[in-house]
């Protein structure tokens, strides 16, 4: 199902739909990014991480798959995924893609924070249902929680500085 141009008087209809269309194809860009991410997670870790890490890869695999719909419902042209993204920082070791899979579930949850505020009713639940989900998956690979997940002003207090790349095909 598309969804109809509707023109008011003021337009904002318009913007409100073109709003929530930037923020889901913000939202796949960053599923993208996190499935790149986890194939690295995944080659640096052994054991039960490992199974959780194909876990969270499987489930940011659907739910870009998801996504990619809801661009389509919306009336638009899925964004397609990089060849290869910048990680925020190298991954020698397990210890750092730990730190990675964290990362990325932070970045995740952020978009998703964007989403739950320019979505309409349903697409609210369920962008606020995979912030949860990034939130508890940040939490069970750092160990610790953060008071506002998805908030990056809450974060940006809290992070030492530089440690947020804005770089285009960056995680």
């Amino acid at each position: 199902m598309r969804a109809a141009a509707v023109h008011g008087k003021d337009g904002q209809q318009d913007d409100d739909a073109h709003g929530e269309l930037t923020a889901v194809q913000a939202a796949l860009a960053a599923e993208h990014a996190a499935v790149y991410g986890y194939g690295v997670v995944g080659g640096r870790i052994a054991g039960e991480r490992r199974t959780e890490a194909q876990a969270a890869y499987d489930a940011h695999r659907a739910r870009r798959d998801a996504l990619r719909r809801v661009v389509h419902d919306l009336g638009g042209t899925p964004q397609a995924a990089a060849a290869a993204y910048e990680l925020p920082f190298p991954v020698p070791d397990a210890a750092a893609a730990v730190r990675l899979a964290a990362e990325l579930e932070d970045r995740l949850a952020a978009v998703y924070a964007d989403l739950v505020r320019a979505g309409g009713a349903a697409r609210r639940r369920e962008a606020a249902a995979a912030l949860r989900e990034a939130a508890v998956r940040a939490v069970r690979w750092r160990g610790s929680g953060v008071a506002f997940p998805g908030l990056a002003e809450r974060a940006a207090a809290a992070a030492p500085s530089g440690s947020a790349s804005a770089a285009a095909g960056a995680l």
